[in-house]
């Protein structure tokens, strides 16, 4: 899976500019999908010279101009291979989850602290994963709702981990000997 591949299923439904492509980016695919300004640009102009996608140039009243991209046959056809390809294996990298791992070299109030911040950084991504439910409901697609589910659940198990996890420091159950 390549940015190139999320950007082309955006474009199966719909011409985007390259702003609302970065938005999908930083809103519907960020639970599962990371890409970045320094990325989604290149991979744009790449996937044009490729003959992947068209642009065209929208002119914009007191604005600077606004790419519109559009993804073409040959883009099309790219995208099916993509969906027939074999699904790779979950790449999971987490500093987070690492410092977790070896969080009995760490200061007890260390681990506490960070135990504490995650809780609150998935309690604040599964408000946002609710919200998006509600705001994308009626739009989403079956698989869609189904892709939306998992990182609910996900980030449940997660956060209730968390606290567990958190309770059993503070009672100091966990401590090192």
């Amino acid at each position: 899976m390549q940015s190139q591949d999320v950007i082309l299923g955006m474009l199966m439904k719909a011409s985007l500019s390259g702003y609302e492509i970065k938005q999908h980016f930083e809103t519907l695919f960020s639970h599962f999908y990371n890409a970045s300004f320094g990325t989604i640009y290149p991979t744009l102009n790449r996937m044009e010279r490729d003959g992947l996608l068209t642009k065209r140039s929208l002119a914009q009243v007191g604005k600077p101009n606004k790419n519109i991209y559009t993804i073409t046959a040959k883009g099309r056809q790219a995208f099916y291979r993509y969906l027939e390809s074999d699904i790779q294996e979950t790449e999971v990298k987490s500093d987070f989850m690492l410092r977790l791992f070896f969080g009995e070299w760490a200061d007890r109030d260390r681990t506490i602290q960070w135990l504490e911040d995650g809780i609150r950084r998935h309690e604040r991504t599964l408000a946002k994963l609710y919200a998006d439910r509600e705001q994308w409901a009626a739009k989403l697609s079956p698989t869609q709702r189904v892709c939306l589910n998992i990182g609910i659940a996900n980030t449940e198990g997660a956060l209730q981990q968390l606290r567990e996890g958190l309770a059993e420091l503070q009672s100091g159950a966990g401590r090192r000997s």
